[in-house]
């Protein structure tokens, strides 16, 4: 019986720290992310932008935060236009728009 208590407990505190979906839906829409990773963040408007839907929502949120630290730290991102796209992200925003991005259907391939 403890050890359902202590998985349950895992469990929730683990939701807690996730992001709200609809609220990263709002994000994306606010930060017109759609405009270069495309309306279903599958299809970028260039080959050389990532297709995100489905990606896993910690690399995307380390991703984030790894553009607002620029490219002259350690563990951080240099692009120009992602750089000035995720400063003005709240640490929530972040959080809310990995989790909505997650959540959508993607194309790419985790194992054959």
């Amino acid at each position: 019986m403890k050890k359902i208590f202590a998985l349950l407990a895992i469990a929730l505190s683990a939701n807690a720290f996730a992001g709200n979906i609809e609220a990263g839906k709002a994000a994306a829409q606010k930060y017109n992310c759609a405009s270069c990773h495309g309306a279903d963040f599958n299809s970028p408007i260039d080959p050389s932008y990532p297709k995100l839907a489905g990606q896993h929502a910690d690399y995307l949120e380390h991703a984030l935060k790894a553009y607002q630290r620029g490219g002259k730290v350690a563990n951080s991102r240099s692009n120009a236009i992602m750089g000035g796209m995720a400063k003005p992200l709240s640490p929530t925003e972040i959080k809310d728009i990995a989790a909505y991005i997650a959540s959508l259907k993607g194309s790419l391939v985790l194992r054959k």
